[in-house]
């Protein structure tokens, strides 16, 4: 079989020359069209996989702020129960503070009253007490009670500290003529002289006193000279119980 090299060359020229218009005017727009087609795509999974990426974050970042705005939320509604709670309780306190502040002034105007009432009653029952004793002391003021009030008295002025001799003395002779002794009642002239001998008897100094009548003494004798003075009455036990009464009132 014979060999048609024209023929052989003349149909590689054309295959080449074919292969070469396929490459150029087909293979290559085929291929730039899948690479661009594969650029694009590229570009666009690129695009897709920044834009999920994106929507990813802003979806974690959704979800922060909405966890951020939960945990406010519940720090605040918890501020508010507390502060609600605290306010709560704070009026609470002031409503039960001032009911007891209210109860205890309420107690101590009772306590007062009272007080006031009992203090009330122990004075005018002691005073009418006083007053009754007083005036039965005085009607009972007889003879025999008189010199026994002057038998104390001179009892009394014996039994005077040696200091208080020595004062009273010293008074007496200052101003002799400015003794005075008082007594509840009139005096008769055997106990006037009685005084006088127990005066010279104790304080070694003769005197003639004046002589001078007050009820008030309540049968009681007062010897006043000089700023000094020696006493005895039934007044005195009066008054310290007056002063004991006083004491239980407060």
């Amino acid at each position: 079989m014979l060999i048609d090299w024209f023929t052989v060359i003349a149909q590689v020229i054309n295959f080449l020359i074919l292969v070469w218009l396929l490459k150029r005017f087909l293979y290559k727009p085929i291929l730039n069209a899948v690479d661009a087609r594969e650029k694009k795509v590229a570009d666009e999974l690129k695009n897709a996989d920044a834009k999920e990426a994106e929507a990813q974050k802003e979806k974690e970042e959704f979800k922060r702020k909405n966890e951020e705005f939960d945990q406010q939320h519940n720090a605040l509604m918890n501020k508010a129960k507390e502060e609600a709670q605290a306010e709560r309780q704070r009026l609470f306190e002031d409503v039960r503070e001032e009911a007891s502040d209210l109860r205890a002034k309420q107690q101590e105007a009772l306590r007062n009253e009272g007080q006031n009432l009992s203090q009330e009653i122990g004075r005018r029952t002691q005073q009418e007490v006083f007053d009754i004793a007083q005036k039965v002391l005085t009607d009972l003021a007889e003879t025999s009670l008189e010199e026994r009030t002057v038998n104390v008295f001179v009892q009394r002025l014996r039994n005077l500290k040696d200091n208080e001799k020595k004062q009273l003395a010293s008074a007496l002779s200052t101003s002799p003529g400015q003794v005075l002794i008082r007594t509840a009642f009139d005096l008769p002239q055997t106990q006037r002289d009685s005084i006088k001998k127990a005066i010279k008897e104790t304080l070694g100094i003769e005197i003639q006193p004046r002589f001078e009548t007050e009820p008030d003494l309540v049968s009681g004798i007062e010897l006043n000279t000089d700023g000094q003075k020696v006493a005895w009455s039934i007044a005195d036990y009066l008054t310290s119980m007056q002063k004991s009464i006083d004491e239980l009132l407060k």
